[in-house]
């Protein structure tokens, strides 16, 4: 299986604080890579920083075999990396189908078969699409912030906690839906919830102190009491 995003030894700043102090780790296509670790440990530094949202300070993003750290934003978003973050990032003023448009990078027939694919798996979505995105629920807003990502040809897409202060009920249906998606797509998942990532995620990443710790297939987590309870805090 090829690898479609590599991490080597990134290092990156927020002011002066040193988040990221040696972060590795390869996505190959096709599945789904969880990062895990306890509350601070700078998952979601690692995922701003792919977006070049908080840029690597020594280090290097490869996404197809080129380096991506030094781009801006917007042209990485451009290459096939869609990000949901962990706010959900949706515009409260604008209705859905508004929110939609403006996420969109192409009007094509190809985009309208995602976009039809998306609100089936939505129905939601499709249910207050003339409705204010601020009007949502916690899980409809979810389901925005992801559809919003996936609604363009990205090879890969990028999840922040989404089942973060979500309903039981509302993490099922999240965890299911990405469970299809994960048919069309390449995932990096990050999510606190183990059951939900141990059910959706092929390989994991133990983020630690803002360095990887660990890695491995999922099962062989599920199997490691000792590293469940030394990292995760999973008893």
């Amino acid at each position: 299986m090829s690898v479609l995003l590599k991490l080597n030894n990134i290092e990156t700043f927020i002011g002066q604080y040193h988040i990221l102090q040696g972060v590795s780790l390869e996505v190959k296509k096709g599945e789904v890579t969880v990062l895990l670790g306890r509350n601070g440990a700078g998952k979601t530094t690692t995922l701003r920083t792919i977006m070049a949202l908080n840029p690597a300070s020594k280090g290097s993003v490869v996404f197809r075999d080129q380096e991506i750290q030094n781009l801006p934003t917007y042209t990485i978003a451009q290459r096939g990396i869609g990000y949901v973050p962990e706010d959900q990032g949706i515009f409260a003023g604008l209705t859905v189908e508004e929110n939609m448009k403006v996420a969109m990078q192409k009007d094509n027939e190809e985009t309208h078969k995602r976009l039809d694919y998306i609100l089936n798996l939505f129905p939601d979505l499709k249910k207050f699409w003339k409705k204010p995105g601020g009007l949502l629920s916690g899980g409809q807003k979810q389901m925005l912030s992801i559809a919003r990502a996936y609604v363009n040809e990205n090879e890969l897409l990028l999840i922040d906690e989404p089942s973060k202060g979500l309903a039981p009920i509302v993490v099922e249906k999240v965890m299911e839906s990405i469970l299809q998606m994960k048919e069309q797509t390449t995932i990096v998942l990050v999510e606190q919830n183990f059951m939900m990532a141990s059910t959706i995620g092929d390989c994991f990443y133990i983020i630690d102190d803002g360095r990887t710790v660990s890695n491995g297939t999922m099962k062989q987590l599920k199997e490691d009491e000792e590293m469940k309870r030394k990292y995760l805090g999973i008893a």
